[in-house]
């Protein structure tokens, strides 16, 4: 593909605006260190990066899915109730025997990897 045009990718994302923003943040990841999927072949990172759209080596929702999570500031974590918690980690089946065996396997395990630092230095 010698020269890429809007025309050659419009098929790929339906608006041209959208396909602007999607190229422009896939020619900064590339100036930023990430391998191109495509030859170089001379061309400069926003050539590239609509080559990329055009020959679907990079999809459609990789870069948009990359593109919201570079302008998010803060990152919402769905944490689990304390219900769900306690039933994740099994203590609404745990008895008091099997606490003790945990603490005592867990002391154990901490000794081991002690000694296997210990002997790597």
């Amino acid at each position: 593909m010698a020269r890429v045009t809007v025309e050659d990718c419009i098929d790929k994302v339906s608006n041209r605006f959208e396909l602007v923003l999607l190229a422009a943040h896939r020619a900064r990841m590339i100036s930023g260190g990430v391998e191109p999927s495509l030859e170089r072949d001379n061309d400069k990172n926003p050539v590239l990066a609509l080559r990329e759209i055009a020959v679907e080596t990079v999809t459609f929702d990789e870069l948009m899915e990359s593109t919201i999570e570079s302008h998010q500031r803060q990152i919402e974590v769905d944490e689990p109730d304390d219900e769900d918690l306690s039933l994740l980690i099994g203590e609404g089946h745990k008895g008091k025997e099997d606490t003790t065996n945990d603490s005592a396997n867990e002391d154990l395990l901490r000794a081991l990897m002690d000694a296997q630092k210990s002997e790597g230095t």
